[in-house]
């Protein structure tokens, strides 16, 4: 006879937990813009803009493509962020491998080699034959107020001096240094003390780079003693501003005037810098070299990372602790800089610059002329950091936003995006990535007549 194990029944009691049954996978409801557009609205407040009704799904180099599957020439690239283009090979595995390592310490608590390596990189890109050192942290405007306590410790003042449509960032101290109201400064204020303003040179308004100097010199009268004034802060090229390059000769005279008054000179690169105008910094083609440089965008290939690079005695005015923080210089973004900055050097992406630069200087002005005659104003800008501005007519010469807006929305439906600015919004910046094919390029030129037709079409109906 077979023995049977007979098995005690199973108890079961109401904190007793039931069986989870196993369904198949749901289908998910494909996403649409409209439907991420209603939960951003209701999730995100209002005053974070974004310039496209549309979402990312994925992106490769210069291409990306919505949650909807359509695609577009991204001419924006994350606001100058992807001179080596979105998921640049080399920049991913980087990163994928720093990642298989460690992702954080905190320098400041456990140090790690990326960190040092990528300051070393820094220090010998930088412009001036001085020892110099290099300061990593997060955002732009991070890099910028670090910039200003470096300048006011080394110098012993607290005076900061920018200049009319620079941008600097949005928290309040580089805020005070931003000359541009709104949207950014807007129902704010107070803003810090100790930040003036100069004019600067701008054809556009009729400031030439005498009117300029004379209106800095008048400061150094009027509000701002020299003596006290720890740094000057400009833009090589202004970027919000309206893309518009600062005359070599005023860049010349400012050192020159910072030299004769012992106040530093900080070139603020975070837009201009790692080969956007050809060279590795916009200040290098005046042949004039700043004390200090603020760093960010396109360093690190699309991974959050700003620096302040300086010569190595004004950087060492800090008492240890005075800079850093938590995530400053983080290992994974430090490894993408460092692979962003060799795929710069390795495929020419600096002599790409200056070639993109020529050939958009040609494409638009004959665009402009057969599409839209006497409405480009100006076409301008250094290597590849160039820049249209629209007026209603050449005569006047008004700047005409409304049309810039019709060209930036006709553009995107026809599957370009570009980005607009300037302190009247009538400036549309190139800030396509440098390793964008020319067959891409051209097919965004195409799109871009496409559009500028559709809108002055539009304008004149």
């Amino acid at each position: 006879m077979t023995n049977v194990v007979k098995r005690k029944p199973r108890r079961t009691s109401a904190k007793s937990k039931p069986a989870i049954a196993v369904v198949p996978d749901a289908v998910e409801t494909p996403k649409t813009n409209a439907d991420l557009l209603a939960r951003r609205e209701a999730a995100v407040p209002r005053g974070v803009a974004s310039a496209a009704p549309v979402f990312a799904d994925r992106a490769e180099n210069a291409e990306l493509w919505d949650v909807e599957g359509k695609r577009y020439i991204d001419f924006a690239g994350g606001i100058a962020v992807l001179n080596t283009g979105h998921r640049h090979p080399k920049v991913v595995e980087a990163a994928k491998a720093q990642e298989d390592r460690f992702t954080h310490t905190s320098f400041q608590v456990v140090p790690y080699e990326p960190y040092v390596a990528l300051a070393e990189k820094l220090n010998a890109l930088a412009p001036g034959d001085a020892p110099k050192k290099s300061l990593l942290v997060t955002t732009g405007a991070e890099a910028v107020e670090n910039a200003v306590k470096i300048a006011r410790a080394a110098t012993g003042r607290s005076g900061i001096i920018a200049f009319t449509g620079g941008y600097h960032g949005r928290t309040l101290l580089t805020l005070g240094m931003t000359g541009k109201v709104s949207p950014y400064k807007k129902d704010i204020g107070p803003f810090p003390s100790d930040v003036y303003r100069a004019p600067f040179p701008n054809v556009r308004d009729g400031i030439t780079v005498e009117d300029a100097l004379t209106g800095l010199r008048n400061l150094f009268l009027t509000d701002a003693q020299p003596e006290r004034v720890a740094a000057i802060i400009i833009e090589p090229v202004l970027g919000e501003g309206g893309y518009t390059p600062v005359p070599f000769e005023m860049m010349q005279e400012l050192r020159r005037i910072c030299d004769e008054h012992g106040i530093l000179l900080i070139a603020d690169e975070i837009q201009a810098g790692f080969g956007r105008t050809g060279t590795w910094f916009a200040v290098e083609h005046s042949g004039v070299v700043p004390d200090l440089i603020t760093v960010a965008k396109s360093m690190a290939g699309g991974y959050p990372i700003a620096g302040v690079i300086g010569r190595a005695d004004i950087m060492d005015a800090m008492i240890p602790g005075g800079l850093g923080g938590t995530y400053g210089g983080n290992p994974v973004a430090c490894a993408a800089a460092l692979a962003a900055i060799e795929a710069i050097e390795s495929e020419g992406l600096l002599a790409r610059s200056t070639e993109l630069g020529n050939r958009f200087t040609t494409r638009f002005a004959e665009i402009g002329a057969r599409v839209a005659p006497y409405r480009m104003w100006d076409i301008r800008g250094l290597g590849a950091m160039l820049a249209v501005e629209f007026v209603t007519d050449f005569e006047t010469a008004t700047p005409d936003a409304a049309l810039t807006k019709s060209v930036v929305a006709h553009a995107l439906k026809r599957g370009l995006i570009l980005l607009a600015c300037g302190m009247h919004g009538n400036v549309l910046r190139i800030m396509v990535p440098l390793t964008a094919s020319d067959e891409i390029i051209e097919e965004a030129m195409t799109i871009f007549e496409a559009a500028l037709a559709d809108a002055v079409a539009e304008q004149t109906a």
